[in-house]
């Protein structure tokens, strides 16, 4: 039986490479739903190659058009958030791919596991935003959670066999970003066109964005916490400029398990999808010939301070996770739109974090609010 996927977020970076990994498998999987926030002619195209049985538009504006533009194919066509929402439940699919971008993949991720499906995760806010609330429902629902993120398929892959007991450390590799040895004084006059170049990896704009400030590091921290149920003083970052080790694990015994490879999202996408096996590919492999160098660092928190914001809102706890994240989605938005400088942002992030009101054990009704409330005072920080 091929294995019926639904795809949230199917023309971003992680859905048009997941539906890759689908192409290259027709044997295995088959494309349940898909799902896009803006990019109906994209959605339009890939709902015509994979004929699923539901899609969505998220953009209202755009629903006739992607409806008419499907209306001779047997395929219903929704519109709306709560659509999206609707469909990561639905029955029939066997895994839910969240690969939608910030905290609007939330609430499906919720609804996926509602239902008690596969989640192959690549949406780290989720976890960023309401870690301890998801990791209470998944075993409620008896749902999974396989990741999708690199670093974190490293560790879940250096786990396999493993006793949790015997676990001393998680080490997550990062990058480094475009603006590694950039100095704090020339980092204060790097632009969007300077952060969107990442040295590595092909990402969208927010995550690459985040990369760059090493936000996306501190979520993953973040994420690594709740996944692994390891506490946040044995989690250490690393920085690896070639981006071969994509993360490691130290035992108590002393020894590292590491898991390396190119870097090349499709990797852990098809390991999510095909886990507990393997499945072979064409993906390219390390050339030992040439790459015969891998160096490791220590991450600058005075040049990269939103590591460091990351680390305190994780330990503090609460909802301050959730506020880190609200307000780094308002920056970066702000940072693309030249609203902002790079160094700003985390001046912005960090009053959000010292203004906020602290709820040691919010609800999800408190993380929607906080969210929004958050967002709002943000803005108001930028005008």
């Amino acid at each position: 039986m091929k294995k019926q996927i639904s795809i949230l977020g199917s023309t971003g970076s992680i859905g048009t490479q997941t539906l890759d990994v689908i192409r290259q498998n027709p044997d295995k999987f088959e494309v349940f739903a898909i799902t896009a926030n803006n990019q109906d002619d994209l959605l339009i195209k890939q709902a015509r190659e994979f004929n699923p049985e539901f899609v969505v538009i998220a953009n209202e504006e755009k629903y006739e058009k992607v409806k008419n533009a499907l209306a001779d194919l047997p395929m219903k066509v929704y519109t709306g958030a709560q659509s999206i929402a609707d469909v990561a439940g639905m029955p029939s699919a066997d895994i839910v791919v969240t690969a939608m971008v910030g905290y609007a993949g939330l609430l499906p991720t919720i609804n996926a596991i509602k239902a008690g499906k596969i989640i192959a995760l690549a949406n780290k806010e989720t976890l960023v935003v309401a870690g301890e609330l998801i990791c209470n429902l998944v075993p409620k629902y008896r749902a999974g959670i396989i990741p999708v993120d690199s670093e974190h398929s490293a560790i879940f892959q250096c786990l396999a066999g493993e006793e949790k007991s015997q676990v001393e450390k998680l080490i997550i590799t990062a990058s480094g970003g475009p603006f590694r040895n950039k100095t704090l004084e020339e980092l204060a006059f790097v632009t969007k066109a300077d952060a969107l170049k990442h040295p590595n990896w092909d990402m969208g704009a927010k995550i690459t964005i985040d990369s760059a400030s090493m936000m996306n590091k501190g979520f993953e921290v973040i994420e690594a916490k709740w996944l692994f149920g390891i506490d946040p003083k044995n989690i250490e970052v690393v920085v690896h400029p070639q981006s071969i080790v994509h993360s490691m694990v130290q035992f108590s015994d002393g020894a590292i398990k590491a898991q390396l490879g190119m870097p090349d999202m499709k990797v852990p996408i098809q390991y999510a999808l095909t886990y507990p096996q393997r499945t072979s590919s064409t993906f390219p492999r390390i050339d030992w010939k040439t790459c015969t160098k891998l160096d490791f660092e220590q991450p600058d928190t005075t040049r990269f301070r939103n590591l460091a914001l990351a680390f305190g809102a994780m330990k503090k706890g609460g909802n301050m996770p959730c506020v880190l994240n609200a307000a780094n989605e308002v920056v970066v938005h702000a940072f693309l739109h030249d609203k902002i400088s790079f160094l700003k942002m985390s001046d912005v992030i960090e009053t959000m974090l010292e203004k906020a009101s602290f709820i040691a054990n919010p609800t999800l009704d408190d993380y929607i609010a906080c969210d929004a409330e958050t967002r709002c005072k943000a803005k108001e920080l930028i005008k």
